[in-house]
């Protein structure tokens, strides 16, 4: 079974991309949905969230508006919460894994918004990076409900710039053409990776 590593920075068209992979009959892990799990009312991360930081607990669950100003507050905190977070999401790709292989699948794909920066791409056969123009991609993000040019910039601090993230890949989708000549390009690479 293959594995792929799916990233590219905000706004270039990643989870639209990770859809085309499940489409293709490639189950698709998400770490971002993996944390919504743990951050979920009763998740496995509410109560040490809740033990240092109680105010960002609402209803049983992670408020991650709140969780997001004491990382800011703090780039301490998020080192610490991620040293429990990463272990948690490792131990759900496991399982996805073992799924994925006894059902006969013959790759998986993990969407992984920091693959690079965490140094995900050592633990999967091919790394497959999506990409769009910076206009396109700002046009993208800045239509986002509630997002602001500072809050954009905030994010893209935190992420491999684009055109690094591209040097690095095994695999460049561009996003920036329509759907069908990305769900085009997603075919092909797929085809590669599996021959």
């Amino acid at each position: 079974m293959k594995t792929i590593g799916l990233t590219g920075s905000i706004g270039m068209g990643k989870s639209t991309t990770a859809q085309m992979f499940l489409e293709a009959g490639c189950p698709v892990f998400d770490a971002d949905a993996a944390v919504h799990r743990l951050y979920a009312k009763d998740g496995r991360a509410v109560p040490l969230i809740r033990a240092v930081f109680p105010d960002a607990i609402v209803d049983g669950a992670v408020d991650r508006k709140r969780l997001g100003e004491h990382m800011r507050a703090d780039p301490l905190n998020l080192e610490i919460l991620e040293s429990f977070i990463h272990p948690w999401v490792r131990d759900l790709r496991a399982e996805f894994m073992k799924t994925a292989k006894a059902r006969g699948a013959k790759a998986v794909v993990f969407d992984t918004p920091l693959l690079f920066e965490t140094g995900g791409e050592k633990h999967v056969d091919a790394t497959v990076v999506v990409t769009a123009p910076i206009a396109v991609q700002r046009a993208r993000v800045m239509a986002r409900p509630g997002m602001t040019e500072a809050l954009f910039k905030m994010i893209l601090s935190k992420q491999m710039p684009d055109r690094e993230k591209r040097k690095r890949a095994d695999y460049i989708l561009h996003t920036d053409k329509g759907m069908e000549a990305a769900r085009a390009e997603a075919s092909a690479v797929l085809k590669r990776i599996l021959a």
